[in-house]
């Protein structure tokens, strides 16, 4: 009797004991990083940004008291876009059972992608970042969606055909390419040299160097010479305003010159004048405060004081971006929550949470977000990122308006050269790892 006295006692104990230990776990909260910057030559991309996605995770907190019954432990990382700055935030976070890490810099992500799988932390890289780790057999923990810079590159050329009366006539003609130095500067560059071998136009590289962000002089002198017949930009930062600036100085047709969703904030609008009316630049996701969620952050965060966005930039379009990712994030997070049965997920669980997501138009407007963005259908154990579309915007003199329907890439042309790029990545990198994951299937 005695025996079986005790050993009644040792499993209660250990039924408190796990109690406890779930209860501290879960008022601990899931821990959400996000490596931000809002100082340095970048501040202006990256504010609006950070607040974006610090906003929609406060929210859930304040409203939803955080996702599954658990607190959402949010928290920045400074790293004025610098790489370096950005290794010392993933060594400094690595050790908190991050969720997922939110790099916002295709050079810091660039850097992270071989720690991902040794640390047990994924990774999402939102429509930036390394291209060819949309493959998942060969990127088991970063994820890109909802789209690919090559995926944009194609988008940006079908626009361009569209005006042309087809791409076959830009044989012969000339597009220009300028870009921030840098790996995101560079990503897309292949596919738009292999859309010039295959249609016959001349590619003129425009490279901008950081030191030389808020001048380009001399970029827009070799632009005027070269008269090309249309533009594109891979700019980032304090570099996007001066571009569309000197576009207009130059007497370059507004009309021609389209930037990637990266391109294409209120600020870089504004900075570029009047003169900026015409501008073009992809997007992903919706524009205003017309949503049900905006209106709740605006609610339950911003009319709190628990958000540093200024109120007159509230919900502007770079704003909207971060708060877009961390809806991504906060799915991900419901997602593993449900294949793993725990409330308190760490970033094992949320890999496989990114590699089930499913975000279908319905599941949009139940969100709040009703025709904000594009459903996410394609995310998989093979496909991390989806392939969606994007549209066009076109700055008014005061503002982004829709130009376009969505605008879907090229994906015979961008698919096999990312499979081609993603093995050549695990060919070259030395003790690269065999995918060993196993594989989820949405639900």
């Amino acid at each position: 009797m005695k025996a079986r006295q005790l050993f009644v006692g040792i499993a209660c104990a250990g039924l408190v004991a796990t109690a406890v230990f779930a209860s501290k776990a879960e008022a601990q909260g899931i821990y959400v990083p996000l490596l931000t910057y809002r100082t340095g030559p970048y501040a202006n991309s990256g504010i609006p940004i950070a607040n974006g996605m610090h906003d929609y995770l406060t929210m859930l907190n304040e409203r939803d008291g955080g996702i599954g019954g658990v607190k959402l432990n949010v928290e920045e990382c400074e790293t004025g876009y610098d790489t370096k700055k950005g290794v010392e935030c993933w060594e400094s976070l690595k050790g908190k059972n991050p969720a997922v890490v939110n790099p916002y810099s295709t050079g810091i992500t660039l850097q992270i992608i071989p720690k991902a799988a040794v640390d047990k932390i994924p990774i999402l890289s939102m429509a930036y970042g390394l291209s060819a780790s949309a493959v998942g057999e060969k990127f088991p923990w970063i994820f890109n969606p909802p789209t690919t810079y090559w995926d944009g590159m194609s988008m940006i050329m079908r626009y361009i055909g569209g005006k042309e009366g087809g791409l076959d006539k830009l044989k012969g003609k000339t597009v220009g390419f300028i870009f921030l130095e840098s790996g995101y500067g560079r990503e897309p560059l292949p596919l738009l040299q292999q859309f010039a071998k295959d249609y016959g136009f001349t590619v003129k590289e425009y490279s901008v160097a950081g030191k030389e962000m808020q001048d380009q002089s001399a970029q827009w002198l070799a632009v005027r010479r070269d008269r090309p017949e249309w533009m594109i930009m891979w700019g980032w930062g304090a570099m996007n305003p001066t571009a569309i600036k000197r576009a207009a100085e130059n007497g370059f047709t507004m009309d021609r010159f389209i930037g990637i969703w990266w391109s294409g904030s209120d600020d870089d609008g504004r900075g570029g004048g009047a003169a900026a009316k015409g501008y073009l630049a992809l997007n992903i996701n919706g524009l205003g405060s017309n949503y049900p969620a905006i209106q709740d952050i605006k609610k339950y965060v911003v009319d709190k004081g628990k958000s540093q966005v200024e109120k007159d930039k509230f919900a502007e379009n770079f704003y909207n971006r971060g708060v877009y990712n961390s809806v991504l994030v906060a799915e991900a997070i419901r997602n593993a929550q449900k294949l793993s049965g725990k409330k308190v997920v760490v970033g094992e669980d949320v890999r496989r949470g990114l590699e089930t997501l499913h975000i279908t138009d319905a599941r949009w407007k139940e969100l709040g977000f009703p025709n904000f963005a594009a459903p996410i259908t394609g995310v998989n154990c093979t496909d991390h990122n989806g392939h969606g579309p994007a549209y066009m915007t076109q700055w008014d003199g005061a503002k982004w308006v829709k130009v376009s329907d969505w605008i879907h890439p090229i994906k015979e042309k961008v698919r096999p050269l990312l499979q081609e790029a993603a093995d050549e990545y695990a060919t070259k990198t030395t003790g690269w790892p065999k995918r060993t994951e196993a594989c989820d299937k949405a639900s």
